[in-house]
C-alpha cells in the first residue's frame, strides 16, 4: 500500500503583490516570507481574465476549481456555491482526506466533508460545515467585515459575549488576547481603528490553528484578505507623489504605514505556519492576482464610495417592496434576493427609476431572483444632493440613503499574482514566465495522487 502523501496546506493571502513584497523583504522587514521564499519553488500566476472577471471572488474560484472564469462562470462575490463543479476539497474529502476549509473566498462544498468547513464572511448562500460547527463566531465575524464602515450598524445583543465565549474555547491565545487589549486601548486613545482587519485575521489563525491540531487534516487552506483592503484603500498614502488627489498630512500620518504594516502582519502568520506545519508538510502560498496603484479617476477627483445604510432604505423611502433578502457584501455592494424573478424586476425598475447628479443612481447587476446593486456614482457629491425619481418628481435626499466610506480608491487588481510551493526537501527554484492560475488545482490534486478531472486543461506547474 502506497505511502499516506504529506500533509497540504495553502497560505490564500489576497492579493499580495509581487513589487512591494519584493520591496519589503529587500529592507529585511518580511524575514518569514524570506525565508519561505528561500525554500521554495517560487512562480508568477497569471489570471487570465480583465474587467469584472478579475476580481478575486471570480478567480479563487478558478484556483480552487481548476476552471477558467469562461468556464465556470461566477461573477459575484457569495455566488461561489452555485458552481456545479467540484472544488479541490470536493475530491480530496471523496477519497477520504481530511479537509479543513478555513475562510476560503466564495466557496462551495459537496455534503458531506471530511472535515471542517468555514466561509467567508461575505458569504451569505453557504452554510458552515458541520452546520453548527462555528456558531458564535461567524456571524460575528462576519458583522464586523461587512458592516466595519457603516456607524449605523450594531452587532446583534449579546453577539460579543457569545463571540468571546466561542474564543476562549477555540483557541484563542494570549497573544491574540493582549493585541486584542492593546488595540482596544490604542482606539481609545485616538487613532489606528484601521488595525482591526488584521486583529481578524490573528482571531481567525487561533480558530484554524484549534482545528487544525484537533483534526490534523491531509489538505488545509487558511484565506486572508485585510492586506488587499489596505492596498485598496492606502496606496494613495504610501506613495503620495504619484496621485494627483493628495491626502492631508495628518491623513499620510495615520495611514502611510498601513500597507507595510499589513505585509508585517503576514510575515508573523508565515512564521507561525511555519512552526505549526512542521517538517514534513508542503506548505503552498497563493495570492490569487495582486494589485497596482489606481490613477484612472485622479483628475475628476479620484473614485469615492457610497454604500446602502441597510435594508430599511430600500423599502422606505425609496419604495422597493417587500419581501427580500438584503446582504451587504464587499465594498459598496449589496445583494438582495426575491421570492421570484418578477419581483426582482419590479425591484429593479424602481430603482433604475431614480437619478443623481445627472446619471443613474444605482449599479444593478440581475442573476435570477438576485439583484447585486451598488451606487453608481463614483465622483464627490454635495452634501445636499438628492435621489430623484423619474416621473414622479420625488426627491429623497441622497445621504438619508447612502453614506460616504471615507476612502477614495487607492489600488486596483492586476492579473500576477504569487505561488511559491514548499516542499519538505526544501529545494529553491524560481520558475521563468508565467503558469495559469488554473494550474492550482492540479497541483493540490496531484500531490495526493488524484486524477485531474477533464475539464481542468492546465498542467501542473513545472
Amino acid at each position: 500500500m502506497p505511502a499516506r502523501p504529506a500533509p497540504l496546506v495553502m497560505l490564500e493571502f489576497n492579493e499580495l503583490t509581487p513589487g512591494l513584497m519584493h520591496e519589503f523583504m529587500a529592507a529585511g522587514h518580511l524575514p518569514n516570507f524570506q525565508r519561505f521564499h528561500d525554500e521554495a519553488e517560487v512562480f508568477t500566476t497569471d489570471a487570465e481574465a480583465e474587467g469584472e472577471d478579475l476580481n478575486p471572488w471570480v478567480q479563487w474560484v478558478t484556483a480552487h476549481s481548476g476552471l477558467s472564469a469562461a468556464a465556470h462562470g461566477v461573477r459575484w462575490l457569495s455566488e461561489g456555491h452555485k458552481l456545479r463543479a467540484r472544488a479541490v476539497w470536493d475530491y480530496l474529502s471523496e477519497a477520504g482526506f481530511k479537509v479543513w476549509v478555513c475562510g476560503s473566498m466564495n466557496a462551495r462544498y459537496d455534503r458531506p466533508l471530511t472535515g471542517y468547513l468555514l466561509p467567508d464572511p461575505w458569504s451569505t448562500g453557504l452554510t458552515a460545515f458541520p452546520p453548527a460547527e462555528f456558531d458564535g463566531y461567524y456571524d460575528f465575524v462576519r458583522s464586523q467585515v461587512q458592516e466595519h464602515t457603516n456607524k449605523a450598524a450594531a452587532p446583534a445583543k449579546g453577539a460579543a459575549a457569545r463571540f468571546g465565549r466561542y474564543m476562549l474555547g477555540h483557541g484563542l491565545s494570549a497573544g491574540t488576547a493582549t493585541a486584542l487589549a492593546r488595540q482596544l486601548v490604542g482606539e481609545r486613545l485616538g487613532g489606528g481603528k484601521w488595525k482591526r482587519a488584521a486583529l481578524m485575521d490573528r482571531l481567525q489563525w487561533d480558530v484554524f490553528r484549534h482545528y487544525y491540531r484537533k483534526l490534523r487534516p491531509d489538505f488545509a487552506t487558511f484565506f486572508v484578505n485585510s492586506t488587499a483592503h489596505f492596498q485598496h484603500a492606502y496606496w494613495r498614502n504610501m506613495d503620495p507623489a504619484r496621485f494627483a488627489v493628495r491626502p492631508t498630512e495628518a491623513e499620510n500620518q495615520e495611514y502611510g504605514g498601513a500597507i507595510r504594516y499589513g505585509y508585517e502582519q503576514m510575515d508573523a502568520l508565515v512564521g507561525r505556519f511555519l512552526r505549526l506545519a512542521g517538517r514534513d508538510a508542503t506548505l503552498v502560498f497563493c495570492t490569487g492576482l495582486s494589485q497596482q496603484p489606481y490613477l484612472k479617476a485622479e483628475a475628476k477627483g479620484g473614485r469615492h464610495y457610497y454604500r446602502l445604510i441597510g435594508r430599511g432604505v430600500l423599502a422606505d423611502p425609496l419604495g422597493v417592496a417587500d419581501p427580500f433578502e438584503f446582504d451587504p457584501v464587499m465594498s459598496d455592494q449589496a445583494l438582495l434576493r426575491f421570492p421570484d424573478a418578477a419581483a426582482r424586476a419590479r425591484a429593479e425598475a424602481v430603482l433604475a427609476s431614480y437619478r443623481v447628479d445627472g446619471g443613474p443612481a444605482f449599479g444593478l447587476q440581475p442573476d435570477g431572483v438576485s439583484l447585486m446593486v451598488q451606487c453608481a456614482r463614483t465622483r464627490p457629491l454635495d452634501p445636499a444632493a438628492e435621489l430623484v425619481r423619474e416621473g414622479t418628481g420625488r426627491a429623497v435626499p441622497f445621504f438619508k440613503v447612502f453614506y460616504s466610506m471615507d476612502v477614495i480608491k487607492s489600488g486596483f487588481h492586476h492579473p500576477d499574482g504569487m505561488l511559491w510551493v514548499r516542499r519538505p526537501d526544501r529545494a529553491h527554484a524560481v520558475r521563468p514566465g508565467k503558469v495559469s492560475l488554473r494550474a492550482i488545482a492540479p497541483l493540490v490534486l496531484g500531490h495526493f495522487g488524484l486524477p485531474v478531472p477533464e475539464a481542468v486543461t492546465a498542467d501542473r506547474p513545472a
